[in-house]
C-alpha cells in the first residue's frame, strides 16, 4: 500500500484540482491527500499531489517557480478574464507584432498585479469569486509577483481570431489571466486567456507526469515507481546528516547542536535574496537525514535557531 510520497499528475481540462484529489483518494484508498497549488478547471498540466505525511511539505513550497504555456485572444473582454466567462465587450484589433512585443516587455522581474475578482483569494474570510457572484464590489489590493521570464512564441494577427501564444515563468500567486488582460490594455485593446497549460511547478515537469487514466488503472507497483520522495521538492533547503543515536533524539524533539551534524549543504537563500519576501526561517532551514541501519533516511525539517545555536525541529516526517 502507498502511504506517502508525491505524484505528478497531468490534470485534464474541465476538472477541478479538488476533483483530481478525490480521484486519487479513491484510486489509492487514502484519505490524506492534497495538491500543492490550484489549477483552474479550464487549465491543464502539472498538478503535484501529496500523499499521507508528504502533505506537510506544502507549506515549504512558496519559493517554487512555475512555468505556463498560454494563448490569449485579442479584442475580447470577459468578466473572468478568460474565454469561459461572460463576454462583456469586443473591439477591433489594430496592432503590429512590434506593439505586441512592446506590451509584454513590461512583464519582467518584480511587478504589481491586482488579483481578478473571479479567484479563490480571500478578503475578510470570503473568496473573491463569491463576492463576484453576488455582484458585490470589493477593494482588491495589488500584490507583488515575480516574472522570471516571458517569451512570445507566436503572434497571429492575420486570422479572424487574433492570438498571442507565450510561455511565462513566474512566482506562486501569479494570475496568467490578469497578465493577458493587462497586456491587452497596454496594446489598446482587450486581451482574454483562451488556453493555459502548466508545464512546470518547482521540480515537477510535464514530461514526467502521469495521466488520470494511469492513476486509475495502473497497478500499485507502477504507481509506486512514479512516486517522488517527500524531500525531493525541498531543494531550496540545506542538508545535514546525523548518526543514528542523534537521529533518534531528533525524532523525539531534541534540538541538534551543530557539532553533532554533518552539514553537507547550506540553504539556498541563506545569503542570497529571493525575488519576493519569504519567511525568515527559510533562510536557515535544513533537511535533516539520519543514518538508520546504515541507510541515509529523511527525518524532517529543522531551522537553525541563533539563540540556541542549534537546529530546532519544525516538522518530523519519519516514524519508526
Amino acid at each position: 500500500m502507498i502511504e506517502n510520497g508525491i505524484l505528478n499528475i497531468n490534470k485534464p481540462q474541465n476538472m477541478t484540482s479538488h476533483d483530481v484529489v478525490a480521484i486519487a483518494r479513491r484510486a489509492l484508498g487514502i484519505r490524506k491527500i492534497g495538491h500543492t497549488g490550484t489549477l483552474d478547471p479550464m487549465a491543464t498540466g502539472v498538478l503535484p499531489i501529496c500523499i499521507g505525511r508528504s502533505t506537510r511539505i506544502i507549506d515549504y513550497l512558496d519559493m517554487d517557480i512555475k512555468k505556463y504555456r498560454c494563448t490569449m485572444i485579442l479584442g475580447m473582454q470577459t468578466d473572468t478574464q478568460d474565454i469561459w466567462g461572460e463576454v462583456l465587450e469586443r473591439c477591433e484589433v489594430n496592432v503590429s507584432e512590434a506593439e505586441v512585443r512592446a506590451a509584454f516587455a513590461a512583464f519582467d522581474g518584480v511587478i504589481d498585479q491586482k488579483p481578478p475578482m473571479y479567484s479563490a483569494l480571500k478578503v475578510n474570510g470570503k473568496k473573491l469569486y463569491e463576492y463576484a457572484r453576488e455582484g458585490k464590489a470589493v477593494d482588491v489590493k495589488s500584490r507583488k509577483i515575480f516574472i522570471k521570464s516571458l517569451n512570445i512564441e507566436n503572434v497571429d494577427l492575420e486570422s479572424e481570431e487574433k492570438t498571442v501564444t507565450f510561455t511565462v515563468e513566474c512566482s506562486k500567486g501569479t494570475y496568467i489571466r490578469t497578465i493577458c488582460q493587462d497586456a491587452g490594455t497596454a496594446m489598446g485593446c482587450f486581451g482574454t486567456l483562451s488556453v493555459l497549460e502548466r508545464i512546470k511547478s518547482g521540480i515537477f515537469d510535464l514530461e514526467r507526469s502521469i495521466t488520470i487514466e494511469e492513476l486509475q488503472t495502473q497497478p500499485a507497483e507502477w504507481i509506486r515507481a512514479h512516486l517522488y520522495e517527500t524531500d525531493e521538492p525541498l531543494h531550496n533547503f540545506g542538508k545535514v546528516v546525523v548518526k543514528e543515536d542523534v537521529a533518534n533524539k531528533f525524532m523525539m524533539g531534541w534540538k541538534l547542536p551543530l557539532y553533532l551534524c554533518d552539514v553537507q549543504k547550506a540553504p539556498k537563500y541563506e545569503k542570497d535574496d529571493f525575488y519576493l519576501p519569504i519567511r525568515e526561517e527559510f533562510r536557515r532551514s535544513y533537511n535533516v537525514y539520519g543514518m538508520l541501519d546504515g541507510v541515509e533516511t529523511f527525518l524532517g525539517v529543522a531551522y537553525y535557531h541563533p539563540e540556541y545555536d542549534k537546529l530546532v525541529a519544525d516538522k518530523v516526517f519519519f516514524v519508526r
